[in-house]
């Protein structure tokens, strides 16, 4: 097994180097009445930033990409579109599926990470023959979280920092995974998606495969419901979801803030335009996309890992 280790300096930083670079002007004008202060901490940040990331950029050389085609006949332009009645009945399974195996066992987000991140690069090296090895480290907070206040995390594609910003419960170790895909090289949401569920539901661990379970379940009510957090929680009866899952559902959508109504809305239809100028289908990859990525996968006689992958 070839191993690449990518150094990811810039996570091991107590604060984001981006916060530095943005806020530690601002802060010094307000605090001191100064820019200069502010200014030199920023270059620092930016020196030290540059730097991290050209270290991983020199590592990222010999990696190996997974062919997404190749291996599971699915990509993001190459996609079977899933029959709505499939969906509904994939939601009852699933529902029966997170009820027959809930765990309410808690576990810390530092040991989640590690956890997480050793599984998804023994997944990715049982198909590339690669040992990919990249930081665990996360942080709680950074600017991005003002500005997507609809995010559940961030990660910065450059320098590896990740930052998980709620508390998401059941969910969060496929949040984390989604994330450290990114920090591995997977910087398209759908391929970031595809490899977190499939990592977690092919670990022997009910911790995961029920975080994956979750994921794929919320993914589906997202495409049958839209963005209504009360038509939402409608559609979690179809699930008859025991009442710890579903409470758990229910807090991962609550009704958005003013602010978060109002930026929120703002920043989605950038986002979503971002994500097709980068070869993407927009933000439809994170729900519609992963689960018509799952139905071609499962349902395909040409892709080269095992359709088993992709079960409920």
């Amino acid at each position: 097994m070839e191993r690449i280790e990518i150094p990811g300096h810039a996570t091991y930083s107590p604060v984001a180097l981006t916060d530095l670079l943005i806020g530690a002007p601002l802060a010094s004008r307000l605090l001191l009445g100064a820019v200069l202060p502010g200014n030199l901490v920023s270059g620092l940040a930016l020196g030290l930033y540059a730097a991290s990331s050209a270290r991983d950029w020199a590592a990222r050389l010999g990696v190996r990409p997974i062919d997404f085609r190749q291996e599971f006949d699915a990509d993001v332009k190459h996609l079977r579109a899933m029959p709505e009645e499939a969906r509904w009945e994939e939601v009852k399974l699933l529902g029966a599926a997170l009820n027959l195996g809930y765990t309410g066992e808690a576990r810390e987000r530092p040991v989640v990470a590690r956890q997480v991140n050793q599984r998804l690069t023994d997944y990715v090296a049982s198909i590339t023959g690669q040992e990919i090895v990249t930081s665990s480290e996360l942080r709680g907070f950074n600017i991005a979280a003002v500005v997507f206040p609809f995010a559940y995390g961030t990660c910065d594609v450059i320098s590896g920092d990740v930052a998980i910003f709620k508390d998401t419960g059941i969910f969060e170790p496929h949040i984390i995974a989604h994330e450290f895909s990114h920090r591995k090289g997977y910087f398209k949401e759908l391929y970031a998606q595809a490899l977190s569920y499939m990592a977690l539901r092919t670990s022997a661990d009910p911790y995961l495969i029920q975080a994956a379970r979750a994921e794929r379940m919320h993914r589906q009510l997202r495409v049958l419901g839209g963005e209504s957090a009360s038509t939402f929680e409608k559609l979690l009866e179809v699930a008859d979801l025991r009442p710890e899952l579903r409470q758990a559902f229910v807090q991962l959508r609550p009704e958005p803030g003013m602010y978060e109504s109002a930026v929120g809305k703002v920043m989605r239809k950038m986002y979503d335009q971002r994500m097709k100028l980068t070869g993407q289908n927009g933000l439809s990859d994170y729900d519609e996309g992963f689960t018509n990525f799952l139905w071609t996968f499962a349902n395909s006689s040409a892709a080269k890992q095992p359709r088993s992958h992709a079960a409920l």
